[in-house]
């Protein structure tokens, strides 16, 4: 039996909001009628953008909110006026046991202080994690940390890849994710000590979580070999910015290159290519680690973007992702 999905939305945050929230969810609720949703945010504004949705009004409770989170704002000064605002009461919801997932588009700083402050850490993990989808030549893979520690230690990238291979099963059903740490060569002698320390715990443990591949290359992460890549966020953040500027470069500069006719004759092929590249179908990073599942819905996506954080909220609930984590953690002394 499919379980019922209740995913608790910040309303208001992100751009264009809550109009995009509302579009994104009547675009989901198109394809799926499994969810329903708690909004956070001004419940005036919400309704007005609802309108006669009837699809959205008959599965959706509006709990009004005075106060937003904005992007400007620092990540603590957020957190200390935040409990009267639709972010706070948004990941509350998740601890009061009336929903099962949080959503947001709004700051992401103070999304993941805020909600480390209310779910609090699972057992056995100090560091949440930053998890995003990227696509290979094959499917998707999973990448962490994205930025939210700058420094780990052995016991942190464990840790994250555990968490990231409960992710690739959940959201991929494979049971066995092929799991590798981001070096500077595949050889057992690169890297620093950590990444070493890292690598010989894993290949020595056994577990059944995820098969463990060793070492992965910035170069190797599009061939899609690897399901799981597992990084500090320091050095995550800088490969992720350096995909998205370099896809984006690529798609600019080959509408630059092609003329009309042969954009014509190619016409199939550019489309597939865009599609693959569209960053809105990839839309949702996660916070994993918490108590709860929190996911963060890119600030500057459009209605389709946030439909897609939406069906991957989805499918974390229905493959009760938290029990995944805590069922698989794998014991190491810090």
């Amino acid at each position: 039996m499919t379980k019922k999905v209740i995913i608790a939305i910040d309303a208001m945050g992100g751009e264009n909001s809550p109009k995009k929230i509302i579009d994104g969810i009547n675009i989901f609720l198109n394809k799926n009628n499994n969810a329903t949703f708690y909004l956070f945010g001004k419940s005036e504004q919400i309704k007005n953008v609802i309108g006669s949705k009837k699809n959205i009004i008959s599965r959706s409770e509006i709990i009004d909110c005075s106060e937003s989170i904005k992007d400007t704002e620092s990540p603590l000064f957020a957190a200390k006026r935040g409990k009267e605002t639709s972010m706070w009461k948004t990941i509350e919801s998740q601890k009061n046991k009336e929903t099962h997932i949080s959503l947001s588009a709004g700051n992401t700083g103070a999304l993941l202080v805020i909600s480390r402050l209310i779910l609090k850490t699972i057992d056995g993990i100090s560091k949440p994690a930053l998890a995003g989808i990227w696509p290979n030549k094959n499917n998707m893979s999973i990448v962490l940390d994205l930025g939210a520690n700058i420094e780990c230690n052995e016991k942190n990238l464990i840790d994250f890849s555990s968490m990231g291979s409960a992710l690739f099963k959940s959201i991929y059903n494979k049971s066995m994710p092929k799991t590798a740490l981001l070096n500077i060569g595949l050889e057992e002698v690169k890297g620093n000590e950590n990444l070493k320390k890292t690598f010989s715990i894993l290949k020595n443990k056994k577990n059944n979580n995820f098969e463990f591949c060793g070492y992965i290359e910035g170069n190797q992460i599009m061939d899609g070999n690897i399901d799981v890549i597992v990084t500090d966020g320091f050095t995550g953040n800088v490969a992720l910015k350096t995909a998205e500027g370099t896809a984006n470069f690529i798609t600019k500069n080959l509408k630059k290159s092609l003329n009309k006719f042969s954009m014509l004759l190619s016409y199939g092929s550019l489309k597939k290519f865009k599609e693959k590249l569209d960053p809105r179908k990839y839309n949702g990073a996660i916070f994993l680690g918490l108590q709860g599942p929190v996911v963060k819905s890119h600030g500057s996506t459009d209605s389709l973007g946030f439909a897609y954080s939406i069906e991957m909220c989805n499918k974390i609930v229905e493959a009760d992702l938290i029990e995944q984590i805590k069922a698989h953690l794998i014991t190491v002394d810090a």
